[in-house]
């Protein structure tokens, strides 16, 4: 069955929908969206530095994107504003990393690929990589899921109830990190922000409590991922953005829906 590559794409899809639905809702809950775009451009440094060290790509776009974010979480505060230092990071650490791979020699690389995605080309490593790092995903947030509830919630409410917000914060950081290192094969770089965002910002008008609106956005994504794909087979369309168009078409049809229930 895996050695088809529709098949394959479909796991790698779903997969990656798996991994950033309970992810997404607390991006959108905490809006961090720039945060998770920010982290997504940085793992470009991170796929070039990779090739370069003849190491794996998932480890060197995990290394990078976690290093960003932390340096992201350390400084704010400190005089500099999130929205800046996001800026400031995320372009700095893509540029970098367009530079180095143009220094790359002897290796052929597709930048294509690593910003838009390939989903089509996924192999059956990629897909042990993908379920993996979205099984530690869900994981990880089902571990600290009420923390994590109580520090979005509110910090002071957090610290009285024992909890520290900046190492939930960390735990958030980690999460994201894995995600944009699963899902750089599926969407690329330009385009997981979007499939953090755009499934949970769906799901949240037709969803009454937090669990409810992190597995509606899980079903988004999978869905969104499936009827892209056979869209983009269809149609001969980029297969990761056709996966995006199709999200962003089922958050227009549930921003109706909360419109006419108003």
């Amino acid at each position: 069955m895996l050695d088809d590559f529709m098949t394959r794409a479909t796991l790698a899809g779903v997969g990656v929908a798996c991994a950033a639905a309970p992810l997404g809702s607390f991006v959108v809950w905490r809006r961090m969206a720039y945060f998770g775009d920010a982290t997504a451009h940085a793992a470009i440094l991170g796929v070039a530095l990779s090739l370069a060290l003849n190491v794996s790509i998932f480890a060197g776009a995990v290394a990078v994107a976690l290093t960003m974010a932390l340096i992201v979480t350390l400084l704010t505060g400190r005089g500099y504003a999130m929205d800046t230092l996001l800026g400031v990071l995320a372009h700095s650490a893509l540029a970098f990393g367009l530079v180095a791979v143009s220094f790359l020699s002897g290796i052929r690389i597709d930048l294509m690929a690593y910003l838009f995605g390939d989903i089509l080309s996924v192999s059956r490593g990629d897909l042990a990589v993908i379920w993996g790092g979205a099984a530690l995903v869900v994981g990880l947030i089902g571990w600290r899921w009420s923390a994590l509830l109580t520090a979005t919630l509110s910090e002071e409410l957090a610290y009285a109830s024992g909890i520290d917000p900046r190492r939930e914060q960390l735990v958030l950081t980690l999460a994201l990190a894995i995600t944009v290192a699963v899902a750089i094969k599926v969407v690329g770089v330009l385009l997981i922000a979007a499939m953090l965002i755009i499934p949970a910002a769906a799901a949240r008008p037709v969803s009454r409590t937090p669990e409810e609106m992190a597995v509606t956005a899980a079903v988004i994504g999978g869905g969104s991922a499936l009827i892209g794909l056979r869209a983009a087979y269809a149609l001969d369309t980029p297969a990761g953005p056709s996966i995006v168009c199709v999200a962003a078409l089922i958050f227009l049809a549930t921003s109706v829906l909360r419109g006419m229930r108003a």
